[in-house]
């Protein structure tokens, strides 16, 4: 694999559209029967999403309230034919900047484990994915799982996206949005993410240590531009960049929203 031409082969799902009517310059390494790689699993310290785990995997496999914002996201990917063939280390792997799994995942503090001839190696999703299309793997490593810590996973989470319509869509923006509001009514921490507004979907640092210690309705108030600063968003066919902003700063403000009468202490 180090020296030949190769591309791993999973799910399937995106690489075959990719070729489309061309002629095959590649040789396909197809990862299916490998059983380690299978399932959702987890031990004392992580849950560990195998690279053959597919969207209706993660949707059967019962999980913490932190990972809704995920479930829902594997909701809104594709048909269910595509659900219960495509993997989730794959849409990472696949690196576009509109990948429905990276804002979900980023906000789970995920990280991606590779595995080589050498050993195995563990690197940040937010160091991971590099930039459109590009990410962090050597040519002889197989990204083997995603870890997600059991840090904060009482905490509920919610995803929203916009697109030009419900389902089957390339989105136009995305928020993930974890929470986790104390008895008195104040968010004690926030975790958020956007994707499709710039080449890598992004943390927002700054807009997360703002809105702690505030309720959910002050929280929505406070969003505006400057926060937003760090966000590149393109014009494309599906919308211009400025849209894409105003509608990043209305998904935010309904995600908030969202959690408005939770019960929640987590």
């Amino acid at each position: 694999m180090s020296t030949d031409t190769w591309r791993i082969l999973a799910g399937g799902t995106d690489i075959y559209p990719s070729i489309g009517e061309n002629e095959l310059k590649t040789s396909f390494m197809d990862l299916t029967n490998v059983s380690s790689l299978k399932g959702i699993t987890e031990d004392q310290f992580f849950w560990r999403i195998g690279a053959l785990a597919t969207w209706a995997d993660l949707l059967k496999t019962k999980l913490p309230p932190a990972f809704d914002a995920l479930k829902q996201a594997a909701r809104e990917i594709g048909s269910i034919q595509i659900q219960n063939r495509a993997t989730i280390v794959g849409n990472i792997c696949n690196a576009s900047p509109a990948a429905d799994g990276v804002p979900p995942l980023m906000i789970l503090d995920a990280g991606i484990e590779l595995t080589s001839i050498n050993g195995l190696r563990e690197v940040a999703l937010k160091d991971f994915i590099t930039g459109n299309r590009e990410i962090a793997r050597d040519k002889n490593e197989i990204v083997s799982c995603i870890k997600v810590p059991k840090i904060d996973l009482g905490s509920r989470s919610v995803f929203k996206k916009l697109g030009v319509r419900k389902y089957l869509v390339i989105s136009i923006t995305m928020v993930a949005l974890k929470l986790s509001i104390g008895e008195s009514g104040t968010i004690k921490r926030a975790t958020l993410a956007v994707g499709a507004c710039s080449a890598v979907a992004k943390r927002l640092l700054e807009l997360e240590y703002l809105l702690e210690g505030k309720t959910t309705a002050e929280a929505g108030d406070l969003i505006n531009d400057t926060y937003l600063a760090d966000l590149t968003p393109i014009t494309d066919v599906r919308a211009t960049a400025n849209y894409r902003k105003v509608a990043t700063k209305i998904l935010i403000q309904r995600s908030i929203s969202s959690f408005e009468n939770r019960n929640q202490d987590g």
